[in-house]
């Protein structure tokens, strides 16, 4: 059960760091090509919210406690 919960924290980290990327990239808002045209904010102000969501989801749930079977 302890793997769960270390991969469940895990995986919240992750997700934290890339949010806290993607608001570094709406503060410092530099521009981003890709294959050869700017990329908007907008996709990254929808990133922040959703993975935001998740990390704070995923470490919620690694500090539940764990449920008895048959109940």
């Amino acid at each position: 059960m302890r793997a769960q919960i270390l991969g469940l924290r895990v995986a919240s980290v992750i997700f934290g760091l890339i949010t806290v990327a993607q608001v570094a990239r709406l503060v410092i808002r530099p521009e981003v090509l890709v294959a050869g045209h700017l990329m908007p904010l907008w996709p990254s102000a929808i990133a922040v919210v959703i993975l935001g969501s998740l990390c704070i989801w995923l470490w919620k749930l690694s500090g539940l406690p764990p449920k008895e079977d048959g109940q």
